[in-house]
């Protein structure tokens, strides 16, 4: 039996894949807290990121300092956000909703409900507008709950970045215990978690900012109304990897029609068209590098797959996840990067 265990140890690749099966199941079984899980390791990667650049370019700035500042800007964002900018957006979503409303209620709009109906049936379009009615009330209902769980990881988040090299030291303890093998072997895999996913949500979260800075201008240009909201919208769906710019063309084509007619969709839609070949040929090449290169197919059912799974968050975190088990796998490494959660340099970070 001991020797069974000690070959059992020895055998690293078959010791890494129970050691990544447990993992799993335990995820699994706190599924539950999923959304705190992802809201804080989000928060944290972003909050140490930001903490090393600082401090390469003022190595003698504190880490305690340091975090303790980029948090009370941050509170000093969401207040000023929640105060000032938020009742706006709350209007313009409702002015752009009433707008909508208003043109398909109109007879032009009647006219092309009619023409609609004629390729769908009325049973079809009932049926999905309840199904959006239930996931707007849904959301509704689940913003308290997700305000907590917003709260909770930004304090974690916090108090893991305020003692960053406390936890480190702390975290290698393990190491040096009998089963260190076993803490090893995480530790083996949360560098690969935060090598690949968080890199590629960095990427992406930049391919985002990029995509809704430039399809803002655009739609200034156009005239649009509601533009705060109208970017909004535009930057979350950003956040999904390449389907994101063309979901977005559904809502944005609705608005424009209501406006301009179908003049403005065809603006639109090139719009779109520009953006998607940009990020597929620029930004995705130059910000993702070699961290995903994935096929159009193959991202389109990770991500169907990854919504079954994780709901929305799965639209989001589905093809970092898809791209640390390839990196795991062995059929795609990801080149490593500088900026990791548990590890620095010597003389990097100071407190």
């Amino acid at each position: 039996m001991t020797d069974a265990w000690h070959r059992f140890i020895a055998n690293v690749k078959l010791r890494r894949f129970v050691v990544l099966a447990l993992l799993i199941f335990v995820l699994w079984l706190l599924r539950s807290l999923m959304n705190l899980i992802l809201f804080t390791f989000v928060l944290t990667f972003i909050v140490v990121s930001w903490v090393r650049w600082v401090q390469r370019h003022i190595p003698k700035l504190s880490t305690t300092l340091t975090v303790i500042v980029t948090y009370i800007v941050l509170i000093a964002a969401i207040y000023i956000g929640i105060t000032r900018y938020l009742p706006v957006l709350v209007n313009q979503v409702i002015k752009m909703v009433n707008s909508v409303v208003k043109f398909y209620s109109s007879r032009q709009g009647t006219e092309i409900m009619h023409y609609v109906n004629h390729y769908v049936s009325w049973s079809t379009i009932m049926s999905q507008a309840k199904h959006g009615v239930t996931i707007a009330v849904s959301t509704l209902t689940s913003i308290g709950s997700m305000t907590v769980t917003f709260l909770m990881s930004f304090i974690l988040s916090f108090f893991y970045s305020l003692e960053l090299n406390q936890m480190n030291e702390f975290t290698r303890t393990f190491l040096d215990s009998d089963f260190g093998w076993f803490f090893s072997d995480i530790d083996y895999f949360g560098k690969k978690f935060v090598n690949t996913f968080g890199g590629v949500l960095e990427a992406q979260l930049f391919i985002a900012l990029c995509n809704t800075v430039i399809t803002t201008i655009c739609l200034l240009f156009m005239h649009m109304p509601q533009i705060f909201a109208l970017a909004l919208m535009v930057f979350i769906f950003s956040l999904i990897p390449v389907a994101g710019v063309i979901i977005s063309l559904i809502p944005l084509s609705m608005v424009a029609y209501s406006v301009g007619g179908i003049r403005d969709v065809i603006y639109i839609i090139i719009m779109i068209c520009v953006i998607h070949a940009l990020e597929a040929y620029v930004l995705n090449p130059k910000f993702m590098s070699s961290k995903t290169e994935l096929p159009i197919f193959y991202t389109f059912i990770v991500l169907l797959v990854a919504e079954h799974f994780f709901g929305t968050w799965g639209l989001i975190v589905g093809v970092p996840i898809f791209t640390f088990l390839l990196d795991i796998l062995g059929v795609k490494q990801i080149k490593k990067k500088s900026i990791s959660l548990k590890h620095h340099h010597q003389g990097e970070v100071k407190n």
